[in-house]
C-alpha cells in the first residue's frame, strides 16, 4: 500500500519528474502528459459522481480506481526483468467496461442525431470526462508510436469514453433529456 508522509519533495522544481521506474523526465514528456490526462478524466468523473447514485455511481467508483491503475501503468515504462513487477491494466478490466456499456446501452433508444453535452449536470460532467479521456487516448497512442505502451491500456481508455457516453445518456432520463444536434440550425 502507498504511504504518503510528505506531499512536497522539491524534486520537480526544475521541470522534471520521476517515472515509476525512477527515471527522470521533463514534466511535459508525452508519457507524463498521458497519465496527467488520465488524472484529469478521473477528476471529472469525481464531479459527475456528485450528481449520480446507485449503479451509475458504483460503476464510476470502479472506474476511478481503474484510472489510478492506468496511471500507474503509464508511469512505469516497459523493462526487461524489472525489480518490482509493475501494475498493468488487464483484459478483465476492459471486459467489465464492455459488459457495463452493453447493459447501459440496452436501456437506451437508438440515436437519430449526435448528442450535445448537457441535459443534466451529471450528463454534462460525464461528457467532460469523456472528452478528457479521448485526449488521454490520443496522448497514449502518440506515446505508443515512440515507446512501448500496454495495448490493453489503450483498449481500456477507448472503452472508457464509450462507457461515459452511454452513462451520460442513461442519467439524462435514459436519453429522453439528451440535447440533440440540429445540423445548420443557426445559419
Amino acid at each position: 500500500m502507498v504511504q504518503l508522509t510528505k506531499i512536497y519533495t522539491r524534486g520537480g522544481d526544475k521541470g522534471q519528474t520521476s517515472l515509476g521506474d525512477g527515471a527522470r523526465v521533463a514534466k511535459h514528456d508525452l508519457r507524463v502528459a498521458a497519465y496527467g490526462s488520465v488524472d484529469e478524466a478521473n477528476a471529472c468523473i469525481g464531479l459527475a459522481r456528485l450528481h449520480c447514485d446507485g449503479e451509475t455511481d458504483a460503476i464510476l467508483g470502479r472506474v476511478q480506481n481503474d484510472l489510478f491503475d492506468l496511471g500507474a501503468d503509464l508511469c512505469t515504462p516497459e523493462a526487461e526483468n524489472p525489480k518490482h513487477p509493475p501494475l498493468r491494466i488487464v483484459e478483465p478490466q476492459v471486459e467489465r467496461l464492455e459488459r457495463e456499456i452493453d447493459a447501459a446501452n440496452a436501456e437506451l433508444a437508438p440515436l437519430k442525431s449526435f448528442v450535445l453535452p448537457g441535459g443534466s449536470a451529471a450528463a454534462a460532467y460525464l461528457h467532460l470526462a469523456r472528452t478528457v479521456s479521448r485526449r488521454a487516448e490520443r496522448e497514449m497512442t502518440a506515446l505508443a508510436e515512440r515507446e512501448t505502451v500496454n495495448p490493453v491500456a489503450v483498449r481500456y481508455i477507448n472503452r472508457l469514453s464509450d462507457l461515459l457516453f452511454v452513462l451520460a445518456r442513461l442519467v439524462n432520463d435514459k436519453g429522453a433529456k439528451d440535447v440533440l444536434w440540429t445540423p445548420g440550425q443557426n445559419r
